[in-house]
């Protein structure tokens, strides 16, 4: 036999062998923090807002009149993830996070349907509320 075989050299040498089997690891390792990802998928939770101005109210008023009555009457949409709501000077905001498994042009329909339930309970003075996706 020649003796120039890889295998015959590693049992000659086993720390030659480990030396170049830990090189080869190291550059894998090296290698593969260096690998970029680009097909990641692009997930945005769906999330639906609802909007809605008083004029002239302050932001308790808005948050016990209105904030309120519009979270009791979203809070039994299915899917929902969980509900933020914010109630400032003529405006209370309310945003509903949905489980990404929902389908978005649905929720945007149950929220809306829920909204138009609610309005009677909603004072007479207050802009129509407006239900948008969140983009």
């Amino acid at each position: 036999m020649g003796g120039n075989s890889l295998p015959e050299l590693c049992i000659r040498r086993p720390v030659l062998a480990v030396v170049m089997s830990l090189f080869l690891v190291l550059l894998g390792l090296i290698s593969f923090g260096r690998l970029s990802v680009r097909e990641y998928p692009n997930i945005d939770p769906p999330i639906v807002l609802v909007s809605t101005n008083y004029t002239g109210a302050s932001a308790e008023i808005l948050e016990s009149q209105v904030t309120r009555v519009l979270e009791e009457a979203l809070a039994g949409i299915e899917g929902i993830d969980y509900i933020r709501s914010v109630s400032r000077q003529e405006l209370s905001q309310i945003a509903i996070n949905f489980h990404l498994s929902r389908d978005i042009d649905a929720a945007v329909n149950d929220v809306r349907d829920r909204v138009g339930r609610a309005r009677d309970k909603l004072p007479r003075e207050i802009d129509e509320p407006l239900v948008a996706r969140d983009l």
